[in-house]
C-alpha cells in the first residue's frame, strides 16, 4: 500500500512538473533553436509574404509601408497602396464635416464608446482618462492620424483646409500633457505631437516632452508596474520612431541621447519586463539614431532570435499564439532589427511607380511639393 501511494505521489509530480513547463508557462521560455538571425529573419518573411493577402487592408498596409522603407522595392508599393485607398475612404467621410459641430459630437461619442466597450483594463484606464476631452478623438486619433498617413505619401485628402483649419483651431496640449492621459496610452500621444507639427497645425513636442518626463521620472522606477513600465518604455521609443518620420529618416543621437542613455542603463528590466515589441522598438531606436554597433543593438538582436518559434515559424504572441494578424507588427519590427539597411527609403511615392500610378485614389490629389 505504501508502494502504490509513492508510486502515485510520483505521477502526482510528473504530472505537475509537466504543467507548469506547458504552453500556460511558455512565456519567457521560447522554444530553443540554431537558427542564425539572418535564418530567423528569412522564415519570418516567408510566413507573412506566402500569407500577406489574406490578412487585414490595415495590416497589408504597415508591413508594406515597413518593408518598402527597408529596401525600396517597388513590389512592397501595391501592399502600401491599400493603406492609402483605406485612409483616403475613411479621411473623406470625416473631413468634409469637420466644421459641423454636431458632427464632430456625435462621432467622438461614438470613437469614446468604442474604448468603454473594449475589454481589458487598459482600455478601461484609456476610457477614464480621455472622458475629461470628448473630442480628443476626433480630432487626434482621426483627423491627425489619417491625414498625416496621407501627406506621408505626398498628397492632400479631401477637404484639406477645412481639416488644417480645424485642427489649428483646436488646442490638443490639454489632452496631451494629462498625466492620466499619458500614463494611459503614452506612445499614441507623442504620435500625435509630431503629426501635428508635421502638418504644421501645432507645436506640442516639447510640451509633450516635459509632461512625459514629469509623468514617469527615473527615479520613481521601482514604483511602476510591469505594464506601467511597458507604457513608459513604448512612450519612449516612439519619440524617436516619430521623428524619424516612422523608418524614413535617420534621427539625430543628440537630441534623444536622454532615451537612448536610459535604454542603455536600463536593458536588464527591460528584458525581463517588456514584451518582445518594445524590446525590439528599443533596438531600433539605436538604428534610427546611427548607432548599429551599440551594445543594446547586439542585445536585442540576441533576445529577438531566441524569441523565434520554430514550430509557428514566427515570433509567436506573449500566450504564445500564432496569430498572423495582430502578430505582424512583431514580426516585422523582427525583421527591421534583424537586417537593418544602410539607408532609410522614404515614401512609398506612388505617383513615381509605374506599378501603383494608375491606382491612386481619386480623393486625393498631390501635394506642391511632393517629391
Amino acid at each position: 500500500m505504501q508502494v502504490l501511494r509513492k508510486s502515485r505521489t510520483l505521477s502526482y509530480l510528473a504530472l505537475s512538473l509537466a504543467l507548469i513547463s506547458g504552453p500556460l508557462f511558455a512565456k519567457g521560455a521560447p522554444e530553443p533553436h540554431n537558427l542564425s538571425q539572418a535564418e530567423v529573419r528569412v522564415k519570418i518573411k516567408d510566413t507573412f509574404e506566402h500569407n500577406l493577402y489574406s490578412l487585414p487592408p490595415r495590416v497589408q498596409g504597415h508591413y508594406g509601408i515597413r518593408m518598402y522603407r527597408m529596401t525600396g522595392e517597388n513590389k512592397y508599393a501595391n501592399a502600401s497602396l491599400i493603406d492609402l485607398i483605406t485612409i483616403s475612404d475613411r479621411l473623406s467621410f470625416y473631413a468634409c464635416s469637420s466644421d459641423d459641430k454636431e458632427f464632430i459630437r456625435s462621432q467622438s461619442l461614438n470613437e469614446l464608446n468604442k474604448l468603454k466597450d473594449m475589454p481589458g483594463q487598459r482600455a478601461q484606464a484609456r476610457y477614464k482618462a480621455t472622458t475629461p476631452y470628448p473630442d480628443f478623438m476626433f480630432y487626434a486619433d482621426i483627423l491627425l492620424r489619417y491625414a498625416s498617413r496621407v501627406d506621408e505619401f505626398g498628397f492632400e485628402g479631401p477637404c484639406h483646409d477645412k481639416i488644417i483649419a480645424a485642427l489649428k483651431a483646436k488646442d490638443l496640449a490639454p489632452a496631451l500633457t494629462d498625466k492620466k492621459m499619458i500614463k494611459a496610452w503614452a506612445a499614441q500621444l507623442i504620435n500625435y505631437a509630431y503629426w501635428a507639427e508635421q502638418l504644421g497645425v501645432g507645436n506640442y513636442v516639447a510640451q509633450y516632452k516635459k509632461a512625459f518626463i514629469k509623468a514617469y521620472p527615473d527615479n520613481k522606477d521601482k514604483k511602476l508596474s510591469k505594464n506601467q513600465y511597458r507604457n513608459k518604455i513604448y512612450g519612449m521609443t516612439h519619440f524617436i520612431f516619430a521623428a524619424s518620420n516612422y523608418y524614413q529618416y535617420p534621427v539625430d543621437a543628440k537630441e534623444f541621447k536622454w532615451i537612448l542613455d536610459y535604454f542603455d542603463k536600463n536593458i536588464d528590466r527591460i528584458l525581463k519586463d517588456a514584451t518582445e515589441d518594445i524590446v525590439t522598438e528599443v533596438g531600433i531606436s539605436f538604428l534610427l539614431a546611427g548607432q548599429p554597433d551599440h551594445r543594446v543593438v547586439g542585445i536585442t538582436q540576441e533576445f529577438v532570435t531566441k524569441a523565434f518559434s520554430p514550430k509557428h515559424q514566427m515570433i509567436p504572441s506573449p500566450a504564445g499564439q500564432r496569430i498572423l494578424s495582430s502578430g505582424e507588427h512583431r514580426n516585422v519590427l523582427a525583421m527591421m532589427l534583424l537586417d537593418w539597411p544602410e539607408k532609410m527609403h522614404p515614401g512609398p511615392y506612388f505617383y513615381n511607380i509605374p506599378s501603383t500610378r494608375a491606382d491612386i485614389p481619386m480623393m486625393v490629389k498631390r501635394k506642391k511639393d511632393a517629391p
